[in-house]
């Protein structure tokens, strides 16, 4: 498995939809960590986007993940930036082994 930092960009007065999907988005989430393809996720401090990790087979499959994402679906993410990334040091080294 590959790990994947994904960086969300929230659209521009998108908070009060975010707050009504948060719900779902939140569920979502949880469902994949349960099925370890989430590692950690969360907002930034400003609420302006949000940081998640991943574990996929490839771009593809992470791309078809994120196609499912409640808050892709309620248009609220301006742009995506995702990028493969290697974890050596601390808790999440070796999450890809």
């Amino acid at each position: 498995m590959t790990v994947f930092a994904v960086e969300y960009v929230y659209a521009a007065n998108s908070t009060e939809t975010r707050n009504e999907v948060r719900p779902a988005h939140r569920e979502w989430t949880g469902g994949l960590a349960q099925d370890s393809v989430i590692v950690a996720s969360g907002p930034y401090g400003d609420g302006a986007g949000a940081l998640l990790i991943f574990k996929a087979s490839d771009e593809g499959a992470l791309n078809s993940i994120l196609k499912q994402d409640p808050f892709a679906e309620a248009g609220v993410i301006a742009g995506t930036r995702i990028t493969e990334w290697s974890p050596v040091t601390g808790m999440l080294a070796g999450i890809a082994a």
